[in-house]
């Protein structure tokens, strides 16, 4: 009997053509529209909606609470919750301008103030500060002179004061003005945030009545008399904390305000001024701040 050689099956996958995708859309300008007007309707309501929290707030306060109604710790505390999470394209210097205008808005609105600035050291960089960090809504009163604000501060209901945190020759030692138990109190240093090119960069102080549990102590600020002011007594105090100081001719000596942080005492310096030669007179607390928080570059 004759046989056939075997031979291997072969089988052969027929595949089909893979069909080439769909080339991928660019977002329609029009979606993109209606997103960014969902968006603002949001934000709209939700600045309505803290309206609407703020109005409940100012009855509460009526009946549980009087003072002011500025919350100097408060704010500094959102302020760099805001640095903290932020990112993205949107520039911090607009970010930090819109929240500073909704936080001094809301305050407005519970208990109406002007805003007292000393314009002396230049009406551009003082209106650039007082716009930035309080807006529009709050009234801006000008004047010519650091003591003219303070006395206009110390005759208001609830009014703040903004007066330049640089020495200047004319304004004089106006912060002894703020010694008294009655006098308003330094409360804030502006800007709340500091870096490189801010808009709104001249250092300010903000002067008004706060109550004693708003208030951020992380710096406290402090008038020193001295006689026997000296260079060498101005040096060695500038290597331990700022201050400003105003001759004061009638004891040889000068008004100082000095900014020290929480970990260094009133004690030290005086025993500092001693060791330079200075008298210290006297020494009054007259206001405090929130510690000045600094961003980097990259963050801006």
């Amino acid at each position: 009997m004759f046989s056939l050689p075997s031979v291997p099956l072969l089988t052969y996958q027929c595949r089909m053509p893979t069909p080439p995708k769909a080339p991928t859309l660019a977002p329609d300008l029009t979606e993109l529209r209606k997103e960014i007007d969902r968006i603002d309707e949001a934000m709209h309501r939700l600045l309505m909606e803290r309206g609407e929290i703020i109005d409940r707030l100012i009855s509460v306060k009526k009946s549980q609470e009087t003072g002011s109604a500025f919350r100097p710790v408060r704010e500094a505390e959102m302020m760099r919750r805001l640095v903290q999470r932020h990112k993205g394209i949107l520039p911090l210097d607009t970010v930090e301008s819109i929240w500073r205008v909704i936080i001094a808005t809301f305050t407005y609105v519970q208990a109406p103030f002007s805003a007292h600035a000393d314009f002396s050291a230049g009406d551009a960089s003082m209106r650039d500060s007082a716009r930035f960090h309080f807006g529009f809504t709050v009234p801006l009163v000008p004047h010519m002179g650091a003591a003219a604000v303070v006395a206009a501060v110390s005759a208001s209901k609830g009014d703040l004061g903004l007066v330049p945190a640089v020495a200047l020759a004319s304004a004089g030692a106006w912060w002894t003005a703020l010694e008294f138990d009655a006098a308003p109190k330094i409360i804030a240093r502006l800007p709340f945030v500091e870096r490189a090119d801010h808009p709104a960069a001249l250092p300010v102080f903000v002067i008004a009545r706060a109550l004693p549990e708003a208030m951020a102590t992380d710096t406290g600020v402090w008038s020193v008399r001295v006689s026997g002011w000296s260079a060498q007594a101005a040096q060695t105090l500038a290597t331990m904390t700022d201050f400003l100081a105003v001759p004061d001719r009638a004891f040889d000596g000068a008004a100082l305000l000095v900014t020290l942080p929480r970990d260094q005492n009133i004690e030290t310096i005086r025993a500092t001024l001693i060791n330079a030669g200075a008298t210290v007179r006297s020494t009054a607390l007259v206001g405090s701040h929130a510690t000045r928080y600094t961003v980097a570059a990259d963050k801006s």
